[in-house]
């Protein structure tokens, strides 16, 4: 994998803000569902999502800065080693250790003392030889961490408000190309993170996971209140005066309601368990505000109530 920062095209100084601003541009420019008919731009959005995956994460990026971590997030090879051969290369007539004669010059037998050259090499107790003539008996190498798994593929997903508060099952393609049918979760609201395990990218390890967003989309009568499904309802001055059944719109479909006669505008009804489900079980409200609406011509109107006037006080309880 390329520079994680020359993947996204920032800087190596970019804010966190810059880095998810590059991200999600690009990641909206090469999603899958935008290019069915270009596998690159599939393979492109996968190395998008995984440089965006390293720098995201502070501890990562700050590993990566440091040269601990390579691109994919595996640890870099150790002490520079390369095409020296050892650490930083053997100096010239040194033997198979890395020392040369030239370093003992001038030093009697009771000057070396081997068991102190191994310490120096092997750290103390290195030196130690085991019951069997092996180099036992002293500090043990900690066993290698387990290899790592690939990057995680962040994906955000749209979602109706009515298929969010009835919670249908949504369709997502994958960065692979393979489609799947997600279940939401009771609870469901903006910025609920699913994980989809296995579902990221490759590493020695095994596969990452599949992180998906939930992106609840606005409706246009609808909008959400804690658990509860808001509505206003528009109704004529016939209805509410003498009262009648109308249809009323929710997320699981029309049913019909009651309006009592002398119902005013700004009345609330609520429809039992028509709102969103709960963590904990069970579903919220949705609650009906009606709203009473004269008809655009009052001409009518105003010559039926000719001679009648409301001499109630609605407004005495306001001062003034």
């Amino acid at each position: 994998m390329s520079d994680p920062y020359s993947t996204l095209g920032v800087s190596r100084s970019a804010s966190e803000k810059d880095i998810k601003s590059a991200y999600r541009k690009l990641a909206k420019e090469l999603h899958p569902d935008k290019n069915k008919d270009n596998p690159k731009a599939t393979e492109r959005f996968s190395k998008v999502t995984q440089a965006y995956d390293l720098l995201s994460d502070k501890d990562k990026r700050a590993q990566f800065d440091r040269g601990e971590i390579d691109a994919d997030g595996n640890p870099a090879m150790p002490f520079g080693m390369g095409g020296g051969g050892g650490f930083g290369g053997a100096r010239p007539g040194a033997g198979p250790n890395g020392y040369s004669s030239r370093d003992f010059q001038g030093l009697g037998a009771e000057d070396l003392d081997i068991g102190d050259l191994f310490e120096g090499l092997f750290g103390r107790g290195g030196g130690q030889r085991s019951a069997q003539g092996g180099m036992g008996g002293g500090q043990r190498r900690p066993p290698p961490p387990p290899p790592r798994k690939g990057a995680d593929i962040r994906y955000k997903l749209a979602v109706p408000f009515v298929d969010a508060a009835s919670r249908a099952k949504q369709r997502i393609t994958l960065a692979d190309g393979k489609t799947i049918d997600l279940s939401l979760p009771a609870g469901v609201e903006d910025g609920t993170q699913m994980r989809l395990k296995g579902k990221g990218q490759q590493g020695p390890g095994g596969f990452g996971d599949g992180i998906v967003e939930i992106d609840i989309q606005p409706h246009a009568h609808f909008w959400r209140e804690g658990d509860d499904v808001r509505l206003d309802l528009p109704i004529t001055l016939d209805e509410a005066v003498n009262g009648d059944k109308v249809k009323v719109p929710t997320v699981d479909g029309a049913v019909m309601l009651t309006v009592a006669p002398g119902s005013s505008s700004g009345k609330v009804l609520r429809l039992k368990g028509k709102g969103f489900s709960k963590k904990g079980g069970g579903r919220g409200d949705q609650l009906v505000t009606l709203e009473i609406q004269l008809p655009e011509d009052v001409s009518e109107l105003a010559e039926k109530l000719k001679g009648w006037s409301d001499d109630s006080d609605l407004r005495g309880d306001m001062g003034g």
